[in-house]
């Protein structure tokens, strides 16, 4: 049972910069509103609104404060100074209790200025599956160190966590990993499916494969890796597959590169598209993970393996390929073939428990 103090008129606020974000949070929001208020923030801008378009989707109020910034430095500093600014401006006229997100540097940032308590959430630290600092994530350099609470799913060491100088009793762990949070009640729907897929040109008699870019644009990343893209014609051919390519930011170039591909235009729920599909292959994190608990083979060409991954790869969940030969070769063994989710279906979600943590 959770116990607030009802006495108190305060609000919870949550700030979602990202689309993981939206599906990680909606449960507990949905928890927390019935003891506390809760004020939502998100950005937007031009190439990235599918923030935006998932809280829509999932029928969230939320206030639109900033932009996303591009993909260069000074623009997304220049983009991220504007947005706390602007941030620190609107909340100087509310009551803020604390600040829950995954790691927001805006909100972070700002939230500490302000001295509100910031309650974190990530599970991606490093952009590395051991304990090498130097591979430690810009977003969690400076958010991690300010946080009050910690939130971590169990893959990720303690010590980790602690090098960014917090303390045991500000650790918390979590027994499962994040998608499964919002996957744990989902139910397929073939027909939704096609509703979706319905003004494309899509051959059902064929096989499906499902592809998410990398987040070539965000800070963690390097810089875009061609593999995947060199390789599609390639698939496309050998397979005689249907291609469905979902987007990370504009769609343009990819109708323009890929006119075989069905590149989807509108947000939609994607889960069902990953359960259809053949094969899933993902350049992040998220979407891996999702097709992983679906039963769906997964190939991951991310440029790199956080923690997560490594548990994925090393119980046989998904694949991981750095080059166009591998992950050719792959596919083809893979597709169509399905994986065993056991050790996924067995975790242990408890949506009341961590609000409870959160409020408390």
């Amino acid at each position: 049972m959770i116990e607030v103090d009802n006495n108190v008129s305060s609000t919870i606020w949550f700030d979602l910069v990202t689309p993981k974000s939206v599906l990680f949070f909606e449960p507990m929001i949905k928890e927390i509103k019935k003891h506390k208020k809760v004020l939502i923030t998100t950005r937007g801008g031009d190439g990235y609104k599918e923030t935006v378009e998932l809280l829509n989707l999932y029928n969230l109020e939320f206030l639109n404060i900033g932009n996303f910034g591009g993909d260069s430095l000074v623009s997304k500093f220049r983009a991220s100074l504007d947005r706390q600014y602007q941030i620190i401006e609107y909340l100087a006229h509310h009551n803020i209790e604390k600040l829950v997100c995954l790691s927001s540097v805006d909100g972070c940032r700002a939230a500490f200025g302000l001295g509100i308590p910031i309650i974190n959430f990530y599970d991606i630290p490093l952009s590395d599956h051991k304990e090498n600092f130097k591979r430690a994530l810009p977003q969690a350099r400076l958010t991690i160190p300010i946080a009050t609470k910690m939130f971590k799913p169990f893959v990720v060491p303690n010590e980790i966590i602690k090098r960014f100088g917090l303390d045991d009793e500000q650790i918390f762990d979590y027994d499962f990993i994040d998608p499964l949070i919002w996957l744990q009640n989902f139910e397929y729907d073939f027909e939704y499916v096609q509703e979706v897929l319905k003004n494309y040109n899509i051959d059902y008699s064929k096989k499906t494969i499902v592809i998410r870019e990398e987040e070539y644009k965000s800070s963690y990343v390097s810089r875009k890796y061609p593999f995947l893209y060199e390789a599609l014609p390639v698939l496309h051919k050998l397979l005689d597959v249907n291609i469905v390519l979902i987007p990370r930011y504009e769609s343009e170039y990819l109708k323009e590169e890929f006119p075989f591909a069905i590149v989807l235009e509108e947000k939609v729920k994607v889960q069902h598209l990953l359960k259809f599909a053949d094969l899933f292959i993902g350049g992040g994190g998220t979407l891996n993970t999702e097709a992983c608990f679906l039963g769906t083979p997964t190939i991951s060409t991310r440029s790199f393996i956080c923690h997560y991954d490594k548990y994925q790869i090393d119980n046989n969940l998904m694949v991981w390929v750095d080059n166009e030969v591998d992950l050719i070769e792959k596919a083809q063994n893979m597709i169509g073939t399905s994986i065993d989710t056991k050790i996924l279906e067995e975790m242990a979600v408890n949506v009341e428990e961590i609000v409870t943590e959160i409020l408390c």
